[in-house]
Parts: structure tokens; C-alpha cells; sequence
């Protein structure tokens, strides 16, 4: 047996805390392992000794008793005999990887909690495709809390560390549970409380998702060397081939469930880019995208991708009878409205809604719970209108490289055919009280407008009288995308906050600095927190802030001159472990200036820094001084 790897407890919280810990390991290993989709659980059982050994010896088709197992998971735990009732808990679990290269192998684990000892033990086995069951006992491991009166320490130990087998996948490397794994848990085990969310990908088959997610990854990725938006082309590229791969597993088994071949068609309102409406298209589904404003990719994608330049206002002009499902995708202020059109469109719509920004009916959503998030008290609302709609509401949590993954799903009704008047009374009285708040409160409502096309129906019949209208209020986004990354502020205001970020890093250093023996040092600053630099800012800077894209954030990653902006924090940018124009001689993740815009801004660390900047005028990329500058020879994009 090995000797044990261990972690102390920095904070003690209780016995329960290691069980949600390890209830993260357990449930949803691929937040630590990311070469895993995830598993899949039997459900757990309460046994005795005796039962345990019993389901053991039947599981892995040997006499448990007889092996080092039974001593192993007595091994770190001292129970009095009376202690041993309701002990143990056991389940199965089966791994997931997200590329399984051996065919038929399933990788599974035998899970044993020990309720009493505070341990959970993994056995791991293999099961190829004629049922034939291999005991992994060179992989057996236990995570285990030690509860000493003076200090407690979180402890992994493995039957047979010598004889261990990595595969890098479903059997990590032993080293990684010790440096990795347990580092996690103990981190987990002090945070330990409940998600405000679901687990991911808790409404489909997650092996299924895994599989299809990795076909579709590898069939699309090449659009992500040809993506001609400004956007990061992996985000959104591999965040869509995900969105999509949960929509086609969600339709595939709602297929299976009505016994049905048929695919089912889509509209996606808001769509954006149109990249997930390219691949349902490629995938088989009949439908169509629409959004006020073209993307330029919206040509690459070829005849077989149906994508419309439209301004869509909720209106009896914008129903869908004959299509299955709506999708509103980062809809913005059409979210809270699909639950709305898909109830109206016909009583067999559902819908599929991802939100982003906060929208209520006619304008931004207004906070009325202090004890929730702002996000979870958003997705709430959105449920609220869905339930009001009359639907069978899911929640689940997406898989996406994104902080907003809640998506809300609509998949069938609440109520029969023939009560859909009194039900969509109750929609219109929701609506009309949500609109009286705004009234009452006092926030401004948008002025209604129609885009360059007015509004129509599945047959293409303009409706634009206001009478179809179904709230006062309600505007589409604008037609020309307004420029909110900061780049757009006023000089002053963003030289403001640098100088202020600035100096507050720099003086964070100065005193050992100056008490250095070493006169010739230059000051690198330290290093704070994002949060820690919006307390060095007032009010009315943050407000402006607020307004732009990824905010303060943002607004000093647009001065990778000044600032280096990693993990949460940021520091003062250090030129001379970055590669300069002329003297390459130092690697650096920023590609240097093309050659056109050598020398076209002053330096600010010549300028501003009380050392000056660190590399000589032939070293700098940047201007020292105002006579060091040139016209810009760049050329100018079309």
C-alpha cells in the first residue's frame, strides 16, 4: 500500500464538506480531468459488511474477501465495531472519455462511501462487448478526511502505487491525483455549497453528447483558420458546435420518444453569425435563421444554409404555425419573448432559449432580489414567463466556454388544446403587468420601430399595423452594430485610468525599490486583483465603464502597453521580457507591431514611469519623445 498523500485543511468545516467534494469528483470528473465528457451513475445503496463484500464478489466476479480489497478499504480507518451498521454506501459509475480509442471497452469503477470513516474508494474495471469484466486492482485508490481534534488533513492513498497504469485518460497518472486532484478537493471541500444550477447535460445522454460533440468538432473546426468576424473564432466556432451537438441529441431523443424518423425544423431568432443554423442545416434539419444585421460570414456558408436579414418585433406579424422549434441563442431582447411567439405560433412549438443580457418585454431587466445573482434571478424570470406560457419547463446547464450556460427549454404544454384561450388570457395579463412596471417605476420604455422590412408570417404577408403589436415599447437592437469595447472613449478618460491603475500598481513596489542596494532597478510593480482596481475608481467612471463591453477588463487589455492582464490580475507590462521589433532576442505571446506602426505612439514608460522605460529608444517599439515619432505607413483596412 502506499504512503499517503496528503493536504492540510487550511479551514475546518465539516464531514460534509468532504462529500461534496467529493460528490464533484464523483459526478462530474471532467471539471478536473478534461479528457473526459463525464459519466454516467447506477443509483447508490445503503449495505452492511457483509452486503458490501456480496456486491463487490458479484460486480468484479471474484471473492472480495480473499483479496487486498477488503483490507484496503479498512485499512486508513479505525471504527468501532458497533459503527459498522449503515455504513457503507455503494454505485457504479462509467467513465466517458471524449475520444475512445479502444472500441467496445467501458471503463467503469466500483464507488464505496464510507459513511462512517469519512473515505470514498474507487475500484476500477473493464467491460468489453461480450460482458467479460477485468478488475483494474493496480488503479484501486481512496480519498479519505482525517478528523484529528488539532488538524485535519485530506488524504488520497492506492493499493498498489508500484504497479500503477496510466493511460492519461480514464487512468490518470498517479502523480496527477496527488498534484492536481487533491489540491481540487481540498479547495472544493472549504467552498462546498449548493450550485444555484443543475449539473450539465443533466436532460440528454451524456455519452451520446460526448461522441457527437467530438464528429462535429472535428467536421467544422476549419472554420475557425477562415473566420472572417472580429469575434474569436475558437469561442464562438466550438461554442455553437456545442450548442448544436446539445440540440441534436435533445431532438434525437425526442424523435425516439414519439417514434418518429422526421426531423424537426427550427427558426432561430436572433441567429447571430448563423453558424448554428449551418450546421442543424448540414445535419439534417429544416430551418432558417434570421437577424437584423448580416455577418459577413453569412456568404460562406453556401445555398444549403438559410439565413434572412430581418428586424423581428413581437407582433401577430412574427408567428410560426408549422414550425416545431424556436431557438433564441444570446437573443438578447427577444428572450424573454420566444416562450411568448412559441406559445402563440401553434400549441405544438416548443423552444430553446440560451440567455445572455438581461431583457424583460420592453427593455432592460429591472433587479428585484437582492439574495439571488443577477443571472440566476434572470434565468428565473425567463422561467416564470415559460410556466405563464403554459409549458413544461426544463433547465439544464450547457457545456460552453461561456459564465452564461443556463439554457431554458419549453418541450411541451401544461395544459390541453381546447384551454388555450383561457391560457393565453393569462399571458396577456403577465405581459401587460411586466409593461405597468416599467410605467410605474418610472424607466423609460423604447420607442417601437420596425427595421427596413416590415414584419410578416410564415407566408411572407406584410403586417405592420400597430394594432398587431403586441407591447408597447419594444424595439429591435440597432441595424449597425454600436462599438462598445472601449476603443470608441474619449482619450482623456482612458489615459485617466491607466495613469491611475498605474501608479497604485507601481506603488505597491516602490519602497522596496528604494531600499534595494541595487540603484539601477527597475520598477515592475505589483499586482492586484480586477476587483481591487475597481475600488481605486469613483462612481462615475465604472458607470461609464458598465456601458462597454467587458468593462474595466476589457479597457486594460486595449492597453497591453501599459498593463499585463493574466488570471484575474493584472500587472505592469515588463518590455524586456517581450520581444521588440528590432531585437527579437525574447519570446512573447503578443506578435510585435507590424513595421508600418513602429514608432507611431509616444511610450507611456517614458513618459510616465519614474525609471523611464526599461529598453533603449532602438530597442522600443514605441516613440521616446515626441521627436522619436514617424507617420504611420500601416496600411488602411477596407
Amino acid at each position: 500500500m502506499s504512503k499517503p498523500s496528503e493536504i492540510n485543511m487550511t479551514d475546518k468545516g465539516s464531514a460534509e464538506s468532504l462529500w461534496s467534494a467529493a460528490d464533484v469528483w464523483i459526478k462530474k470528473p471532467h471539471v478536473a480531468n478534461k479528457r473526459l465528457c463525464g459519466v454516467t451513475e447506477t443509483e447508490y445503496r445503503d449495505v452492511d459488511t457483509a452486503e458490501l463484500n456480496q456486491v463487490l464478489s458479484c460486480l468484479l466476479g471474484t471473492n472480495i474477501e480473499k483479496t487486498d480489497i477488503s483490507v484496503f478499504l479498512h485499512a486508513y480507518v479505525v471504527v468501532e465495531e458497533h459503527e459498522t451498521a449503515g455504513r457503507w454506501c455503494v454505485g457504479v459509475r462509467t467513465i466517458i472519455p471524449k475520444v475512445n480509442k479502444t472500441g467496445d471497452c467501458r471503463y467503469k469503477e466500483v464507488v464505496i462511501k464510507d459513511l462512517v470513516g469519512n473515505a470514498v474508494t474507487f475500484i476500477p474495471f473493464e467491460v468489453n462487448g461480450v460482458e467479460q469484466v477485468t478488475l483494474k486492482s493496480s488503479n484501486i485508490y481512496q480519498i479519505q478526511l482525517q478528523l484529528k481534534p488539532d488538524e485535519w488533513k485530506l488524504s488520497i492513498h492506492a493499493l498498489s502505487p508500484e504497479q500503477w497504469y496510466s493511460d492519461g485518460v480514464a487512468y490518470p497518472k498517479l502523480s496527477w491525483l496527488h498534484s492536481e486532484l487533491l489540491p481540487k478537493l481540498s479547495r472544493w471541500a472549504l467552498e462546498s455549497k449548493a450550485s444555484e444550477f443543475k449539473s450539465t447535460l443533466s436532460h440528454i445522454p451524456v455519452e451520446k453528447y460526448g461522441i457527437l460533440y467530438q464528429q462535429l468538432k472535428e467536421k467544422y473546426k476549419a472554420l475557425v483558420k477562415v473566420w472572417p468576424e472580429v469575434t474569436d473564432p475558437e469561442k464562438f466556432v466550438f461554442e455553437d458546435v456545442a450548442i448544436a451537438t446539445y440540440l441534436l441529441v435533445l431532438w434525437g431523443e425526442e424523435r425516439a420518444e414519439n417514434g418518429t424518423t422526421t426531423k424537426q425544423s427550427f427558426v432561430d431568432l436572433g441567429c447571430g453569425n448563423g453558424l448554428l443554423v449551418h450546421i442543424l442545416n448540414n445535419e439534417g434539419h429544416p430551418g432558417k435563421g434570421t437577424d437584423i444585421r448580416k455577418r459577413k460570414i453569412w456568404d460562406m456558408y453556401g445555398p444549403g444554409t438559410h439565413l434572412e436579414e430581418n428586424a423581428i418585433t413581437p407582433s401577430n406579424g412574427f408567428l410560426f404555425p408549422t414550425t416545431d422549434w424556436l431557438i433564441g441563442n444570446h437573443s438578447d431582447e427577444l428572450t424573454p419573448w420566444i416562450p411568448v411567439i412559441a406559445a402563440r405560433s401553434s400549441y405544438s412549438c416548443r423552444y430553446f432559449v440560451l440567455p445572455c443580457c438581461f431583457f424583460d418585454f420592453c427593455g432592460k431587466y429591472q433587479r428585484r432580489q437582492c439574495k439571488k445573482s443577477q443571472y440566476k434571478e434572470y434565468i428565473d424570470f425567463i422561467t416564470d414567463v415559460s410556466t405563464v406560457c403554459g409549458f413544461h419547463t426544463e433547465e439544464d446547464c450547457l457545456r460552453i466556454p461561456s459564465t452564461k450556460r443556463v439554457c431554458i427549454i419549453g418541450k411541451g404544454r401544461r395544459y390541453s388544446e381546447a384551454e388555450e384561450p383561457m391560457v393565453e388570457e393569462q399571458r396577456s395579463d403577465y405581459i401587460r403587468r411586466r409593461e405597468a412596471l416599467f410605467t410605474s417605476s418610472g424607466v423609460s420604455m423604447n420607442v417601437n420601430q420596425f427595421g427596413n422590412r416590415g414584419p410578416h408570417n410564415d407566408n411572407e404577408q406584410n403586417i405592420s399595423t400597430p394594432a398587431n403589436d403586441w407591447v408597447n415599447g419594444f424595439q429591435p437592437r440597432e441595424k449597425t452594430e454600436a462599438v462598445r469595447n472601449c476603443s470608441a472613449l474619449p482619450r482623456d478618460f482612458v489615459d485617466a485610468v491607466v495613469l491611475r491603475v498605474a501608479k497604485a500598481l507601481l506603488s505597491l513596489t516602490e519602497r522596496n525599490i528604494e531600499s534595494s542596494d541595487c540603484r539601477d532597478a527597475w520598477n515592475t510593480g505589483g499586482s492586484l486583483l480586477i476587483s481591487e482596481v475597481v475600488n481605486l475608481l469613483d462612481r462615475s467612471t465604472l458607470q461609464t465603464l458598465k456601458r462597454e463591453c467587458g468593462g474595466l477588463q476589457t479597457l486594460l487589455k486595449n492597453n497591453h502597453q501599459v498593463f499585463r492582464v493574466q488570471g484575474g490580475r493584472v500587472f505592469i507590462r515588463d518590455w524586456r521580457t517581450h520581444t521588440s521589433a528590432q531585437s527579437p532576442r525574447v519570446t512573447s505571446k503578443h506578435k510585435p507591431p507590424p513595421s508600418g506602426a513602429l514608432k507611431t505612439r509616444l511610450c507611456w514608460f517614458h513618459t510616465h514611469h519614474s525609471h523611464g522605460c526599461p529598453l533603449s529608444s532602438e530597442d522600443c517599439a514605441f516613440a521616446h519623445g515626441a521627436t522619436d515619432l514617424r507617420p504611420s505607413t500601416k496600411p488602411t483596412k477596407i
